[in-house]
């Protein structure tokens, strides 16, 4: 289960007011600029547009190796534009654990960094470059390489997901991969988008990237630097 408002760590902070789950995207005053679209975006989607735009994003940096904002099993290029953030799953589920709400807290917080097998490592934020959404890569422990099961577990975990096709390719890495694409519902919302993931085995544990968006549009605009990311992907 993924929550969809802000930073992962400001998510924490502010976990028992969080009501709506990672689909992909921050919430803010842009919001309404962008939710014009969301109903025809979502009608596309569910009535099986999959086509997404031939367009390349253009490299704003690499991520992964050491001295990176995020050190990762893997390596990647990121878009321009889009800033990548750190995430210490095991601090936040520990700070949340200590605060004032003890148990709920720390089931919250649980919810929010932990999907299937993966606990969240690094979310890459679109907003800088003019997009509401974020790339996210989720990692697993040691020994469960798996790449094809560990997308499907992660996939198990969410909620509320149709139409699921999983497919094999090679990283431009040369990194052996699996992808899923699927269909998210907000069932409140009576909205449905398109959302995408991949995952990679490693030494060191399985990669999940995850690419989500605000609605189906938001999603296809952000999708060259998810694509980026599968061209340039390899082993750290």
């Amino acid at each position: 289960m993924q929550v969809r408002v802000g930073t992962v760590g400001g998510r924490v902070a502010v976990a028992a007011a969080v009501a709506v789950m990672l689909g992909g995207c921050a919430g803010t005053a842009d919001d309404g600029k962008k939710s014009a679209g969301a109903s025809a975006s979502a009608k596309g989607a569910a009535a099986g547009e999959t086509g997404t735009k031939a367009t390349s994003a253009a490299r704003g940096g690499t991520l992964g190796p050491a001295g990176s904002a995020c050190e990762l099993p893997v390596g990647f290029a990121i878009a321009k534009g889009w800033k990548p953030k750190s995430v210490d799953a095991e601090k936040e589920l520990a700070k949340a654990a200590d605060g004032e709400d003890g148990d709920l807290a720390g089931q919250l917080a649980a919810a929010l960094l932990r999907q299937g097998p993966v606990t969240a490592a690094c979310e890459i934020d679109a907003k800088p470059s003019g997009n509401i959404g974020f790339l996210r890569v989720w990692k697993g422990k040691p020994g469960n390489a798996d790449a094809g099961g560990v997308l499907r577990a992660f996939l198990a975990a969410e909620k509320d997901v149709s139409e699921a096709k999983y497919h094999s390719f090679t990283t431009g890495g040369g990194v052996a991969a699996v992808e899923v694409e699927y269909l998210k519902t907000n069932k409140l919302m009576e909205e449905t988008k398109k959302e995408s993931a991949f995952a990679v085995g490693t030494p060191d544990g399985p990669v999940v990237l995850h690419l989500g968006g605000m609605d189906t549009q938001e999603h296809d605009e952000m999708r060259p630097a998810y694509d980026l990311a599968k061209q340039t992907l390899k082993l750290s």
